[in-house]
């Protein structure tokens, strides 16, 4: 194996941004792990015959099958450089509209997965005092929208957890990188990557409008998941990556205005808050 390419190992990637990441990969001849719930759905997206590609069928809310892709994906390329928390779905709905069932589905896939990929592929990680995740979330897990409590909830859950294991590991040579993409041309808004409730309920006219306005954008998205991947790609490469990776000039502008009116609410209330010190 040419040691100066990357083992990439890639989940969700039968379509969307996992699915361009590998292509583009293996066009520049990479090492690629990827996985997917459907093992011949991923091979057919993919549809190549590369010996440098590993297509995994893995339940990733399931321990087991995350710990013996990772160990399949050492065992046939010898290292592990490049992890990228890709899988995920979206969800809507107002909080009283989604039930719980809804909701822990929600996080097990969106949050609990991740945690699995990290937890079992930390050692390989570790041993190697090398290596980058990347955890994809969103820009709604920064900047959450009306209509998407629960999505918004577990994409913030991805941007705390990644936070903080940047500082766990950074001592152990490991680099760790937050994705918040805006919103891109894929299939996010197709029934296959999108849930919504089953309950909705007449009251929550705005969430009905969010809603309906996101179905429109369908195929209109603004970004471009091919330049997503590209900029995913050249993160990788270098030496000192940034924490905090927005894509996008949707994303760009979310995140601005947030961080202007919660700057902006704190010094407002900053006598209150302050009053409460000894």
């Amino acid at each position: 194996m040419d040691n100066n390419k990357k083992v990439w190992f890639i989940t969700g990637a039968s379509k969307g941004f996992g699915l361009s990441l590998v292509k583009q990969l293996l066009y520049a001849g990479e090492f690629v792990a990827a996985t997917s719930r459907n093992q011949q759905e991923l091979i057919n997206a993919v549809n190549t015959n590369s010996s440098n590609f590993l297509p995994l069928q893995v339940d990733l809310v399931n321990e087991s099958s995350v710990s013996l892709s990772l160990q399949h994906t050492y065992e046939v390329f010898g290292k592990i450089d490049v992890v990228i928390n890709n899988a995920g779905y979206g969800i809507g709905g107002a909080i009283e509209e989604l039930s719980d069932e809804e909701t822990r589905q929600a996080f097990d896939v969106n949050v609990f997965a991740t945690l699995n990929v990290i937890r079992y592929v930390m050692p390989y990680l570790r041993k190697q005092r090398s290596g980058h995740i990347m955890n994809i979330s969103s820009i709604a897990g920064i900047a959450p929208g009306t209509g998407w409590a629960i999505y918004s909830a577990a994409k913030h859950a991805v941007v705390g957890l990644t936070e903080v294991l940047a500082t766990d590991v950074k001592s152990l040579g490991i680099k760790v990188t937050l994705v918040a993409p805006g919103a891109f041309r894929t299939n996010f808004l197709t029934p296959e990557s999108l849930a919504m409730t089953a309950n909705p309920i007449e009251d929550y006219e705005d969430v009905r409008a969010t809603h309906k306005k996101y179905k429109k954008m369908d195929g209109q998205q603004p970004g471009d998941p091919k330049k997503a991947a590209e900029a995913i790609i050249k993160i990788a490469g270098e030496e000192n990556p940034p924490l905090y990776l927005l894509l996008g000039g949707d994303a760009y502008n979310r995140a601005l205005i947030k961080i202007d009116n919660l700057h902006d609410e704190i010094r407002l209330w900053e006598n209150l808050t302050c009053s409460t010190d000894f």
